[in-house]
């Protein structure tokens, strides 16, 4: 029996606070987000402040012609510029790229990667962080598919999904269905993207993984287990993008399945 899962461990977890003196830097790729952008950085500092945290945000945009720029340069004369970090590109380069470029700005010792667009609430990270030091794990990824956190964690509440109709659901499941049957990767949600690392796991992965688009996130999962890091699971709730489209489309969910098939033959 994991002694870390017995009732008692779970009822002294965070019981006995001690000061965090870590940093986390967060990267939060946008494009056409101008709208988006307040409210999870709003959020974001929020979180980090009540929790007594050190924290940065380290926004790239892809060129972004809805003003994106200019309200992310806004938010740094609010809330300082060691704070709101801009580190915008000539244009839309991908998200895997964004993140390798957000990493050369990050001077936190955990990274937290997120959608910008409200799909993932700041109010998880005291739980990613929570479980990272209670098992001292290299990585926690938020997930839709699991009611509990994996390792047991004493307060975690079940994950779903809010504002997708069935057709947009069931395409979910079935991707993660058959990366998981395929890759056998450890987690119950693949093609999440909120999740947290350490820094130095992170540029690790990241140095190795090849994908684009919304594989890559699958591809550094693979490649975590593969490599022997540790992860963790927190059930979070995802909500649809409050303003603006969805970026995914056929080509992505073909893109996904080569994908798929590419780590099974490679990784």
């Amino acid at each position: 029996m994991n002694p870390f899962a017995s009732q008692v461990s779970l009822n002294m977890q965070g019981q006995h606070d001690t000061v965090d003196t870590h940093k986390y830097s967060v990267i939060l790729p946008t494009y056409n987000e101008r709208k988006n952008l307040p409210i999870i950085v709003w959020l974001l500092a929020k979180v980090f402040t009540e929790h007594d945290l050190a924290w940065e945000i380290v926004v790239v945009d892809d060129a972004s012609p809805d003003g994106t720029q200019e309200v992310a340069k806004e938010l740094a004369r609010v809330y300082g510029e060691d704070k709101i970090v801009l580190k915008p590109r000539a244009g839309k380069l991908g998200l895997g790229t964004a993140y390798v470029h957000g990493l050369n700005f990050c001077t936190g010792d955990f990274v937290i990667i997120m959608d910008a667009d409200f799909s993932h609430h700041p109010k998880f990270i005291p739980q990613f962080i929570k479980l990272q030091k209670a098992y001292n794990l290299d990585i926690v990824t938020g997930t839709r598919y699991r009611s509990t956190a994996t390792p047991a964690l004493s307060d975690a509440q079940p994950g779903g999904v809010h504002g997708w109709d069935l057709k947009r659901k069931l395409v979910s499941r079935g991707a993660n269905f058959l990366a998981a049957t395929v890759l056998n990767p450890g987690v119950s949600d693949l093609t999440g993207s909120f999740r947290l690392y350490r820094l130095p796991v992170l540029r690790h992965i990241i140095s190795l993984t090849v994908s684009r688009g919304y594989v890559f996130q699958m591809e550094m999962m693979v490649r975590a287990r593969a490599l022997g890091y540790t992860v963790g699971e927190v059930p979070i709730t995802f909500v649809d993008r409050i303003f603006g489209e969805s970026k995914l489309g056929a080509d992505e969910v073909v893109g996904y399945a080569k994908g798929v098939w590419s780590l099974f033959t490679t990784v």
